[in-house]
C-alpha cells in the first residue's frame, strides 16, 4: 500500500500552489511598465523558487526556464521543494509575458501547474504547431490536418453559427501572415496577441467571457504543456505537433525522450494525469485583473483549478506593502 505521506494530495497542495503563483506576480509588480524584461523575469523566478521550496514535495521542474546552462534558476530538471512528501512534476512560467510586463500591456500572468511524477510531457524547447477550442464539442471537431479555413468552417458548423461569428486568437508573428489571411477569407475575426499564448489558449475555455472561440498557430512547446494543464482543468481540446528547424532541435527532442517527431499530441497526451493549476494576473487582462496597489497594500488575483474535480476558484489576496 502506498505511503499516505507520498501520495499526491491535490486538494492539500492547491493552496500552496496559489501562494507560489501570487508571490511571483507580486515580486515583479514594481517592474510593470519599467521596460526591463530581464529584471521582471528574474524577480518572478526568485520568488517562485523560494515559495516552491517551502512546499512539502519532492518536485522536478519538467517545463521551466530552459536548459540548466541557459537559466540561473528553475531550469528543466531542477529539483525543488522541501524534499519530503510526494514526487511531483512541475510546469511553470514565472512570468508569461515578460514583454507585456515591461510595456504594461494586457494579459501578463504568472503560471504554474503540478501533477504526480510522470504526468506531463517533457517538451523540448522548440516550436509547436497548436490548435485549441473550448469545452462542449465532440472530440476532433477540428484537427491539425485541416487547413485554417476548414477549421473555422468546422467549428462554425458545430456551433450552429456563421463563420463570421467565429473569433480566432493568433500570435502576431510574420510566420502567421498566410494563415491570418486565410482565416480572414472566411469572414472570421482574429484577435492578435503580441505574447502569452498560454493565456491565448485559456481564452478558448471561456468563450462567452473572452469572445475567443479558437486558438491556432505556432509557439513554444513548453507553453503548450502549460496550456494543456489549464484546459485539463477548464475543459476543452488542444492539439500540438512539434516543429523542428534544425538537427540541434531534433537532438533536444531525443534528449527529452521523444522519438516520433510527427506525432500529434492531444490534451491528455500532454498531461496524462490529474493536475492542479494556478495563474495570477500581473497586468490587467481578460482572464484576470493585474496587480493593484492601494495605500499600504498590494492586491493580487489568482485562479486556482483542479482537474480532478473541475473546480475553479478565483482568489483575491491582499498583503501589506511592508510585508513584501
Amino acid at each position: 500500500m502506498p505511503d499516505p505521506a507520498t501520495k499526491f494530495h491535490d486538494r492539500m497542495l492547491s493552496l500552496g500552489l496559489a501562494r507560489v503563483s501570487e508571490a511571483a506576480a507580486i515580486a515583479c509588480a514594481d517592474l510593470i511598465g519599467r521596460g526591463d524584461e530581464k529584471a521582471a523575469d528574474q524577480a518572478a523566478v526568485n520568488a517562485m523558487r523560494n515559495q516552491l521550496n517551502m512546499l512539502d514535495i519532492k518536485g522536478t521542474v519538467v517545463i521551466g526556464e530552459g536548459e540548466r546552462d541557459e537559466a540561473p534558476m528553475l531550469y528543466i530538471g531542477e529539483e525543488v521543494g522541501a524534499g519530503e512528501g510526494p514526487e511531483v512534476d512541475i510546469a511553470l512560467d514565472p512570468l508569461e509575458g515578460t514583454t507585456l510586463t515591461a510595456k504594461d500591456m494586457p494579459n501578463a500572468l504568472t503560471v504554474i501547474a503540478m501533477g504526480p511524477r510522470g504526468s506531463m510531457l517533457h517538451a523540448p524547447d522548440v516550436y509547436m504547431d497548436k490548435l485549441a477550442v473550448g469545452p462542449g464539442f465532440r472530440r476532433g471537431v477540428v484537427t491539425l490536418d485541416m487547413s485554417p479555413s476548414e477549421r473555422v468552417s468546422a467549428l462554425a458548423t458545430a456551433k450552429g453559427c456563421s463563420t463570421k461569428d467565429i473569433t480566432v486568437c493568433v500570435l502576431d508573428r510574420p510566420r502567421h501572415e498566410d494563415m491570418i489571411e486565410e482565416i480572414r477569407s472566411t469572414g472570421a475575426a482574429i484577435r492578435l496577441i503580441t505574447d502569452g499564448d498560454v493565456a491565448g489558449i485559456m481564452h478558448c475555455a471561456e468563450a462567452q467571457k473572452t469572445g475567443i472561440d479558437m486558438y491556432m498557430g505556432s509557439g513554444g512547446a513548453p507553453e503548450g504543456v502549460l496550456a494543456a494543464a489549464a484546459l485539463k482543468c477548464m475543459g476543452g481540446q488542444i492539439f500540438g505537433r512539434l516543429l523542428f528547424r534544425n538537427d540541434d532541435e531534433r537532438g533536444r527532442a531525443k534528449k527529452a525522450g521523444i522519438t516520433n517527431f510527427d506525432r500529434v499530441y492531444t490534451r491528455d497526451d500532454l498531461v496524462t494525469q490529474d493536475v492542479i493549476f494556478a495563474a495570477t494576473g500581473v497586468t490587467d487582462g481578460s482572464i484576470l485583473p493585474g496587480i493593484k496597489r492601494e495605500p499600504g497594500y498590494v492586491t493580487a488575483e489568482t485562479v486556482l483549478m483542479r482537474s480532478k474535480t473541475g473546480s475553479v476558484r478565483h482568489m483575491s489576496y491582499r498583503n501589506p506593502v511592508s510585508a513584501i
